[in-house]
């Protein structure tokens, strides 16, 4: 089992342009409104292993255009790995 540095997911963010979120709790608006519902992470995984041969190195939580997105490095069989940003609502992939 590997060991994650603590900064990983800011790093990572930062390399990708998006904020990494403090935690995986999406905060309520200023007016008591919540945010939208998320795409359930193991339905997100379940796609992009229908969509790409590899494995699910890693996971986490972020921003990008002011919405929630998952992060999910992915490897693939050739041994790359991709980053993927997928809508954490609508559960589509925005970007890799």
């Amino acid at each position: 089992m590997t060991r994650q540095h603590p900064f990983a997911a800011l790093a990572l963010g930062l390399v990708l342009g998006v904020a990494p979120l403090a935690g995986l709790a999406l905060p309520a608006h200023a007016d008591g409104a919540h945010q939208p519902r998320r795409a359930p992470l193991p339905r997100v995984l379940k796609m992009l292993a229908e969509r790409y041969k590899g494995r699910q190195l890693n996971t986490t939580m972020g921003e990008a255009g002011g919405r929630a997105v998952y992060l999910v490095q992915w490897q693939l069989p050739d041994g790359r790995i991709k980053v993927f940003t997928v809508d954490a609502q609508t559960g589509q992939v925005v970007g890799s």
